[in-house]
């Protein structure tokens, strides 16, 4: 995946150097964007319009695909998750029904509008931060058809300042986040990219888009992070302490004073034992129940969510991982949806 994005970079910059005119180029990706855009408006459009006419719904989950993989800092695997999620959730090996009744089958609990086509979109010679403004739209752009609320499937982590940042423009003010993390990702600039998976926290919190921040399940976590949460007065919850912090974890109120609770879940949060599927590999981690636990007893308005970072690469051959994401993906959708 890296190569082939990498490979399209390089072709449009040979066409520069060519001598292309600059504005063939531009136009040809503007037509690019325009109708990757396009897509996602009609579609979430559709969707609205049907939830609306079905009726009954104050909000409604939607999914949202973005295929990101080349910000990681180790594998792009990621990129290849979103429709693995998608077919884990109906796969039929289950039910369609959470945990606590809702029909997933139901347009007014949970719908989808497809895939961001960050590839295509690379393929142009587009840059990421163009690349990160057309995320944002399109998260906006699910958000102007209430009362869907984004549900994002990525991915690396780097989604989601993107998506917060869309969610708390189009809200008009802040956001808590609940994010679960083997990792707190709020490196000022890690290998100095400063959209890296491992910086997308730094980049939400210095934008302003989140007044309280809690990351849940940190192991893994270096001086820097701990400076950067300090900086940013994250509330950070190492693993180390969780048998001490557990009450509070699954007992927490957010979101009150502000637009709403945003919750990121990147599958790395979970002990590998429950999740193999994942590029950072880091034991010692929830438990499947814990992370359960957390998500359905929270209380807040959840105005939008992602599930990051499973690698379908390395995951198991019968694909537990992706049925990991997907009962995630499922207990957000009852969270979201009402």
């Amino acid at each position: 995946m890296w190569k082939l994005g990498r490979r399209g970079i390089h072709s449009w910059q040979k066409l520069h150097a060519a001598n292309v005119p600059t504005a063939l180029i531009e136009n040809g990706q503007n037509r690019v964007i325009d109708a990757s855009l396009t897509l996602i408006r009609e579609r979430a459009k559709l969707k609205g319009e049907l939830v609306r006419a079905l009726g009954g719904a104050v909000a409604s989950a939607s999914l949202l695909g973005v295929p990101l993989g080349h910000n990681s800092s180790f594998l792009q695997g990621p990129a290849f998750a979103p429709p693995r999620i998608r077919e884990a959730i109906w796969c039929g090996s289950t039910n369609a029904t959470t945990e606590g009744g809702k029909e997933l089958n139901d347009p007014r609990v949970l719908s989808d509008v497809g895939d961001v086509p960050v590839q295509e979109i690379r393929d142009c010679g587009v840059g990421d931060d163009r690349l990160m403004k057309i995320i944002s739209d399109s998260v906006k752009l699910v958000m102007e058809q209430d009362p869907l609320r984004p549900l994002v499937l990525g991915g690396d982590h780097s989604i989601s300042f993107p998506v917060v940042r869309a969610v708390s423009g189009k809200l008009g003010g802040p956001v808590d986040i609940l994010h679960l993390d083997a990792h707190p990702d709020i490196y000022h600039c890690f290998e100095g990219n400063k959209y890296s998976h491992a910086s997308s926290f730094a980049r939400i919190m210095e934008g302003g888009y989140a007044r309280r921040l809690l990351q849940v399940g940190i192991r893994s976590i270096t001086s820097e992070g701990r400076e950067q949460g300090k900086k940013y007065g994250v509330e950070q919850y190492e693993m180390r302490t969780f048998s001490r912090d557990r009450d509070l974890l699954e007992n927490l109120k957010l979101g009150e004073g502000v637009k709403g609770v945003y919750i990121s879940v990147d599958v790395d949060c979970l002990d590998p034992a429950f999740a193999p599927g994942v590029s950072h590999i880091e034991p010692g981690g929830l438990s499947f129940r814990d992370v359960l636990n957390i998500l359905q007893n929270l209380q807040g308005d959840v105005v939008g969510a992602d599930v990051v970072e499973f690698n379908p690469q390395r995951d198991t051959v019968d694909g537990m991982t992706a049925m990991v994401a997907a009962k995630i993906v499922r207990e957000l959708t009852a969270k979201i949806s009402k």
